[in-house]
């Protein structure tokens, strides 16, 4: 049996730099990954998807070039140049994440699947044959998610594709019929149509993006639909069949029977926690109805020296949530601190263009919450920087706590959408007044320039 400091099962954004902050205070880690180093973040999540949609911009902006004044002649896309593409920045993360972890000489990586044997052992099957015991008294699961896959008659016969799966593809899709409305497909369908392929997405609920204010699904779904994406919302997908290569869906929509054939099927409906071969009933941790590993503000799980980390512990799921709770972790475990995860604003960003940024409150969470609020809403088609670029889809919107004035939610959609939603949230952080922000001056022309006139427009609900 091989004695650590810490044991990590995982090497997700958060699993890693825990390693290296253990390894850096003299402690032997172990940290186990069964499939590909990095997580989903650097194998299928971020780092390829967002490479993939740099070219599917970059292919969209050249066939409409002359809105611009600019004439290209005919643009074609290499399809195997744009995977290649996406290849190198997988391999570069990937490869930069398990050499770091085999410089650092206090990390022993290990590859293979862990188990635990009891609340402070771990069984590794290793990948290249043989078995090894580790034990320790700190134990971090950062497993992350997979695919959840829907209960469709035939889907489980049928060569569907993943987000990981869909990082494999050799040839571009003809048509690539998506299940699922939310980020993934929505990112992942419109970037596919830019590059060419006909798409249509299957989304059972009202709208897409059902996390949203409906104002902004409709503007997200708008923009997509104006290039040529076909979505179908509140409509539930009932058989599949496959043959000849190609893909046969029957999808139930308002009662009425519609059929779409297409060459691919990508299947995006939701992720599930990868918590089910861990044995955890060995250690004693508990998990919800959904097998997310319940965890306490600092997440430790109900046993003594587990910890949970990442997408494996339900809640947003999100690279830098999974940072964020390395942050936390190490923190308390080696500096003695007391931080905790309560209350923390998470924010995030959808790489669909119009880009959406979103932190805080939306106004539908603040209406069912019953809270009073004020509304600040200003189309992108009055921002000047957005009218100067050509790219005027969108909306800023901000809900304002009327009793003193501070932001608590914000949706801005819109080009540079992510790092416009930032600028606000580092207000909202620094518990700064939408009237400073209204009364500042803000360098012309840019995107946030706006701002001075977004919070021109405060209003209550309902007000003209």
């Amino acid at each position: 049996m091989d004695q650590f400091d810490l044991i990590i099962i995982g090497t997700g954004q958060g699993g890693v730099p825990l390693a290296s902050a253990f390894a850096k205070k003299d402690k032997k880690v172990a940290i186990i990954e069964r499939y590909l180093f990095g997580g989903s973040c650097v194998n299928f999540g971020c780092t390829p998807t967002k490479t993939m949609v740099a070219s599917a911009r970059t292919a969209w902006r050249s066939n409409h070039a002359s809105r611009w004044g600019v004439h290209t002649g005919e643009v074609t896309v290499d399809f195997s140049r744009v995977m290649e593409r996406k290849q190198e920045q997988i391999d570069q993360g990937r490869n930069g994440v398990k050499k770091a972890m085999e410089d650092e000489g206090n990390i022993e990586p290990v590859a293979g699947h862990a188990r635990f044997l009891s609340s402070d052992t771990v069984e590794v099957t290793l990948s290249d044959g043989g078995i090894r015991t580790l034990k320790a008294p700190k134990i971090v699961i950062n497993t992350g998610t997979r695919g959840l896959i829907p209960d469709v008659q035939g889907l489980d016969s049928v060569p569907y594709l993943t987000a990981s799966s869909l990082m494999e593809l050799k040839e571009q899709p003809r048509h690539l019929i998506v299940f699922g409305g939310g980020f993934l497909a929505l990112e992942f369908g419109q970037l596919f149509r830019r590059l060419g392929s006909k798409v249509s997405i299957v989304e059972q609920s009202q709208q897409v993006s059902d996390r949203e204010d409906r104002e902004i699904a409709d503007l997200i779904q708008e923009a997509l639909t104006e290039e040529g994406v076909d979505i179908y919302c509140n409509s539930k997908p009932e058989k599949v069949s496959h043959a000849d290569g190609m893909f046969s869906v029957e999808v139930k929509r308002e009662g009425k029977s519609i059929k779409l054939s297409g060459s691919h099927l990508l299947v995006a409906t939701g992720r599930r926690p990868n918590t089910d071969d861990l044995g955890l009933e060995a250690a004693g941790v508990i998990t919800d109805d959904h097998g997310h590993i319940k965890v306490s503000d600092k997440l430790e799980t109900n046993v003594p020296g587990i910890y949970a980390i990442g997408d494996v512990k339900g809640g947003p799921a999100f690279t830098h949530v999974s940072y964020d709770d390395f942050r936390v972790v190490s923190a308390n475990l080696l500096e003695g601190a007391n931080k905790t995860i309560a209350e923390r604003t998470v924010p995030y960003a959808v790489f669909t263009d119009p880009q959406l940024g979103r932190v805080g409150l939306s106004e539908s969470q603040a209406r069912e919450n019953g809270m009073d609020y004020k509304v600040a809403k200003l189309p992108m088609s009055k921002n000047s920087r957005a009218v100067e670029t050509g790219l005027t889809r969108g909306l800023m919107k901000v809900i304002i706590d009327p009793a003193d004035d501070k932001i608590i939610g914000v949706a801005m959609l819109g080009d540079q959408g992510g790092e416009m939603m930032t600028a606000l949230q580092i207000a909202m952080h620094g518990g700064v007044p939408y009237t400073d922000i209204r009364d500042m001056m803000i360098a012309h022309p840019l995107y946030c320039e706006s701002f001075n006139n977004l919070f021109q427009q405060v209003k209550s609900p309902g007000e003209d």
